[in-house]
């Protein structure tokens, strides 16, 4: 598979807010990054900020298909929640699964939310000998 695979079309124009939105995350979005970077899940990679056609998801783990969204406290505006519910739905259309935390969750139930994450990644490949 190829690099280009993994954003699934996205323009430049989303890579730019990406970049810019690494350097802006929210403190939740920071405390489950540091659960999540450098392979820590049983080895399998994240990318914070990654894009995704016309969006920008907050982690991303090309290998399992997972988005895995920290949400505040604005996700809970009727507007927001159809805008999230339609992006979910465009997401799905390419084979992932999403995940949706509240940033509460993240920082107040993290091995909980990491124990979820875990559970939507696929077992571990056996290497014969």
């Amino acid at each position: 598979m190829t690099d280009r695979m993994m954003f699934y079309g996205a323009p430049t124009t989303v890579f730019k807010k990406a970049r810019m939105l690494r350097f802006s995350m929210t403190p939740a979005e920071r405390h489950l990054w540091a659960r999540l970077r450098k392979n820590q899940l049983n080895g399998f990679r994240f990318r914070p900020q990654h894009p995704i056609s016309e969006f920008v998801v907050d982690f991303y783990c090309h290998k399992a298909k997972l988005v895995v969204e920290v949400d505040e406290s604005y996700h809970e505006n009727p507007k927001q929640k159809e805008y999230d519910e339609n992006r979910d739905h465009i997401l799905k259309e390419f084979g992932l699964i999403i995940l949706r935390f509240t940033d509460k969750q993240v920082l107040e139930e993290t091995e909980s939310v990491i124990q979820t994450i875990i559970n939507c990644l696929p077992a571990p490949e056996v290497t014969k000998r």
